[in-house]
């Protein structure tokens, strides 16, 4: 136990880094990470997706407060756009829960592989929308965010890959588009969390120290460890090539990516 203790500090350390570095959520990285820690602890292969995606929505729970108290200290956060996205976010992250507990887990990991290899895409090719339209009224940000909040909860990330976009394609200045999608990440967290411990209650082949899909000792060791290294990596993007270790890093997402697929 201990010795997975400290496997999982260094993984909140990387994904910490990674996270303030280079404005990308640690659910990425910790999912795969995690699942292939799972898979050498012996965990029943039947939920090992399960226990990755739930336990990496746990820990963007208390990340995402950093990255929030941040962005709103520079007034960057749009609060109204953010409460009419969250009704959404909420009921599609809890539903989305609910659905990756239908799957197998190795279809979650070959959709969970595939999100990954359009996101080393879209980094690699610097893709960004063409701001072409305005935001739509409170149904029609409800209605985004009950997708976004699905896709997040069935793939275990914080939803800025699509929340971001979608606020740039409609017209909202980067700035605010990006802390408004941070803030978003905080209820996509707490809804697709919560389903992932109400869908797996009484799972067969949970592991000790586990609340449904949530397992409690990777949660911590992760989260003990992101929280002082995000602040870390914001420090070194005035210091590294960030556009030069973005290019890495979807290197590096697209080897897991395919290494999922092929697994």
């Amino acid at each position: 136990m201990i010795e997975a203790l400290l496997y999982y500090l260094l993984l909140g350390a990387v994904a910490g880094t990674l996270a303030g570095l280079l404005g990308i959520g640690g659910g990425l990285i910790i999912v795969p990470v995690l699942a292939f820690s799972f898979e050498a602890q012996g965990f029943d292969a039947a939920i090992i997706m399960h226990l990755a995606l739930g336990t990496s929505l746990a820990t963007i729970v208390v990340t995402s407060l950093s990255s929030i108290r941040t962005h709103h200290r520079h007034g960057a956060v749009l609060w109204p756009v953010m409460r009419q996205l969250s009704g959404g976010i909420m009921v599609g992250a809890l539903c989305g829960a609910f659905l990756a507990d239908q799957l197998a887990s190795v279809w979650l990991q070959k959709i969970f592989a595939v999100f990954t290899l359009l996101v080393a895409m879209q980094m690699v090719l610097g893709l960004r929308p063409q701001g072409v339209g305005k935001l739509p009224g409170r149904a029609g940000l409800a209605g985004v965010g009950s997708v976004i909040g699905a896709i997040s909860a069935v793939v275990g990330i914080g939803g800025g890959t699509m929340t971001t976009p979608f606020l740039l394609w409609c017209h909202t200045a980067t700035r605010c588009a990006i802390a408004t999608s941070a803030a978003c990440g905080l209820p996509i967290a707490i809804a697709g969390a919560c389903g992932y411990w109400l869908a797996g209650m009484g799972a067969a082949g949970l592991p000790a120290w586990s609340s449904g899909y949530l397992y409690w000792p990777a949660f911590l060791g992760v989260v003990a460890s992101s929280v002082l290294c995000a602040s870390f990596g914001a420090r070194m993007t005035h210091v590294l090539p960030v556009n030069l270790l973005k290019k890495g890093f979807a290197l590096l997402l697209f080897v897991i990516g395919c290494r999922l697929i092929v697994a």
